[in-house]
């Protein structure tokens, strides 16, 4: 779609034009002044030119309208006005007519480009739901942002592995364990067994809750003080999964597992918040 407008509501319109590109339907903002000037050639028979202009009057605007007609191309109309000569030459007009702006003196375009926006946002939406845009299709169009992360990124983009993944025997004592969770900084170890699957977890947080009751926890085996069956994830868990089980079950962090159930990273809380995600 091609988006054209002078003034205040050029400006509406690139930003409609860029809320039309980022939910899936292509779109360039053309100004009119420009376009008598050769950039008409950004338009193709195959276009939607979406004209704003509040009067339909503006004068660059109706300069164009001739080349937009000889082109046979439908033109859509985002006017204050019913009788206009940009509301005669469009195919299909939306009104956005207000009583009066919010100036004082009835004249800066601020009601008018407001009613503008909120139309032509609306617009964009609709065409968005009529193509079958998806949250997973706005993610790949937005790599860089939040919503992308969430969507696009997997665990295994994420997670601590190889040295930075603490893992200990179930028949290691609690010393131990503290020992490789001081070094790799997780607050945690998954626990495994003579296969290397994963059966237990320990936290920081385990050995400050059973340590003013047991004077000897240190000598304490892994199978002794463990939790059994710990939460899980896999390589594949979108983020946004991730970061909601975190939240679900409140833990600072989580094991993950292959499709053998040994324990090959683990997903760290800090993680996500550097990267906004939770």
């Amino acid at each position: 779609m091609v988006v054209v407008g002078v003034g205040k509501s050029g400006l509406i319109g690139r930003k409609i034009s860029a809320t039309l590109a980022s939910t899936g339907t292509p779109s360039i903002f053309v100004h009119p002044a420009e376009g008598v000037h050769g950039d008409l050639g950004m338009i193709t028979p195959r276009d939607i030119v979406l004209a704003l202009s509040f009067s339909g009057e503006t004068e660059e605007l109706k300069r164009l309208l001739p080349s937009i007609r000889a082109m046979g191309i439908p033109l859509l109309a985002l006017t204050g006005r019913s009788h206009s000569r940009l509301t005669r030459a469009a195919t299909v007009t939306l009104r956005v007519a207000v009583k009066r702006e919010a100036c004082p003196y009835n004249l800066t375009p601020t009601t008018s480009t407001t009613a503008m926006l909120a139309v032509g946002d609306a617009l964009a939406m609709a065409i968005m739901q009529t193509r079958g845009f998806k949250a997973e299709d706005f993610a790949r169009l937005h790599p860089g942002g939040v919503l992308g992360k969430r969507l696009l990124w997997t665990v295994k983009d994420v997670m601590h592995r190889g040295r930075e993944n603490p893992v200990v025997r179930v028949n290691q004592s609690v010393r131990e364990a503290l020992q490789v969770m001081t070094r790799t900084r997780m607050g945690a170890a998954s626990v495994i067994n003579g296969d290397g699957r994963l059966v237990g977890y320990f936290t920081d947080g385990d050995f400050r809750r059973l340590a003013p009751q047991d004077p000897r926890i240190l000598l304490r085996l892994m199978r002794q003080v463990m939790t059994v069956k710990p939460h899980v994830l896999n390589t594949s868990t979108r983020m946004g999964e991730a970061a909601e089980q975190l939240r679900r079950y409140r833990c600072d962090n989580m094991p993950v597992v292959d499709d053998h159930g040994r324990p090959i990273g683990l997903l760290d809380e800090r993680d996500l918040l550097s990267e906004g995600l939770l």
